[in-house]
C-alpha cells in the first residue's frame, strides 16, 4: 500500500534517551505497504481526540498503537506478531474467538485485549500485544524472548472490528506513546521516540482499490474478496471502489477510470463526517451494448485541504 505523504507527515530520526526502551517493529509487515497504523495513542485527556502530531488518528482513551492489516484475507494468510524488545513473558491469554466485536458481547467484558501477551523489560518497562489470532500464541509464561521472537499472529480477538495488533507501552504502569515518550504534544516538531527505526506517520490513506460489476458489499471489501481483475463485456455495471482509513470531514476521495477509449469516469466524493474506515464507489450501469473490450485503469486519490494524502491504482480487463 504505497502512500504519498502530505506536508504534515513527520520523519522522526532522533534516538531514545539513555535508559529508555528501544523498540523494533512488533509485526512482520512493511508499514505503508502490507500494513498501516490505524490509530495512535490519544493524547487529549478530555472527550476530544488528539494524536502526537495534533492530528485525530486515534479515538477517545486509546492507549496504544494499532498496526492494521488491509483485509481479513491477510489475517487468514498469517502475519506474525514479534517481540519489540528483549524481556520476560509476564502474562498471556489464548483461546478467544476471532470475530468482529459487537456491542454487548459479554465474552469480551474485562478481556478487551483478546488473545495476547505482556512482556516485562528492564527498568520498569513493559509492552502488551493484543488481538492475536486464536491458537497462535507461541510463547509461555516466564519465557525469555529477544527482539523479533515470534509471539503469535495478528488476529481479530477481543474488542476489535478489524484485524490488527494493538501495542501498548508502559513505564512503571503509566502509558507511554512510543512516538513521543515525554507525552507532550509537539505537533509538527520532530522529537525523540522509542523506535529503533521509526514507522512513518501518515494521517490516513487509501488501503486498496478495485473494480466490481456493481456496488460491492462492505463485508466483501473488508474480507478482500470484492476486487475483480476481469469482467465480462455484458457485466451489468462497471464500478471502481476504494477502501480507506483515517477519513476526516471535508476530505475528498476522487475515483478515476481510464478505459481503452480514454477517460471513462472522474468522480469526486466529499466526506461528510470523520470515519476510521470507509469505502466509496462510483461507476456506470450498462444501458446499451457491451462494454468496450480492453484494459481499464482505476485510481483512487484521497486529498485533505487541497493536498494529496494517498493514492492507489488498479487494473481490470474486459474480454
Amino acid at each position: 500500500m504505497k502512500q504519498t505523504a502530505i506536508a504534515a507527515v513527520l520523519s522522526l530520526a532522533a534516538y531514545p534517551a539513555a535508559g529508555e526502551l528501544v523498540l523494533d517493529l512488533p509485526i512482520d509487515c512493511t508499514p505503508g505497504e502490507s500494513c498501516y497504523v490505524q490509530h495512535f495513542v490519544d493524547r487529549d485527556p478530555s472527550a476530544d481526540v488528539q494524536d502526537f502530531t495534533c492530528g485525530t488518528l486515534s479515538y477517545d482513551g486509546h492507549k496504544g498503537t494499532d498496526f492494521a492489516l488491509p483485509t481479513l484475507q491477510d489475517m487468514d494468510r498469517g502475519v506474525d506478531v514479534l517481540a519489540a524488545a528483549p524481556g520476560i513473558v509476564a502474562g498471556l491469554r489464548d483461546g478467544m474467538a476471532d470475530r468482529i466485536y459487537q456491542p454487548g458481547d459479554v465474552e469480551v467484558d474485562n478481556r478487551e485485549c483478546g488473545n495476547g501477551t505482556v512482556i516485562r523489560h528492564e527498568d520498569g518497562w513493559e509492552t502488551q500485544y493484543c488481538h492475536l489470532k486464536s491458537g497462535s500464541l507461541r510463547v509461555a509464561q516466564g519465557q525469555r524472548v529477544e527482539s523479533g521472537t515470534v509471539l503469535g499472529q495478528v488476529g481479530l480477538s477481543g474488542q476489535t472490528q478489524f484485524p490488527h495488533l494493538h501495542l501498548s507501552v508502559r513505564h512503571n504502569g503509566t502509558v507511554v506513546d512510543p512516538y513521543q515518550p515525554d507525552m507532550s504534544v509537539a505537533c509538527d516538531t520532530p522529537t525523540s521516540d522509542l523506535w529503533a527505526d521509526t514507522p512513518e506517520y501518515t494521517p490516513g490513506g487509501v488501503i486498496y482499490a478495485g473494480f466490481f460489476p456493481g456496488l460491492p458489499e462492505y463485508d466483501a471489501i473488508k474480507q478482500g474478496s470484492a476486487a475483480q481483475t476481469t469482467l465480462e463485456p455484458d457485466a451489468p455495471g462497471l464500478v471502481l471502489f476504494a477502501f480507506a482509513y483515517g477519513g476526516q470531514k471535508g476530505d475528498v476521495l476522487t475515483l478515476e477510470i481510464e478505459g481503452p477509449d480514454g477517460a471513462f469516469l472522474n468522480k469526486a466524493i466529499t466526506l461528510e463526517k470523520p470515519q476510521a474506515q470507509f469505502f466509496r464507489a462510483a461507476g456506470k450501469r450498462r444501458t446499451q451494448g457491451p462494454w468496450a473490450e480492453g484494459t481499464y485503469s482505476g485510481t483512487a486519490i484521497l486529498t485533505r485541504k487541497g493536498a494529496e494524502v494517498s493514492r492507489q491504482s488498479t487494473r481490470m480487463t474486459i474480454n
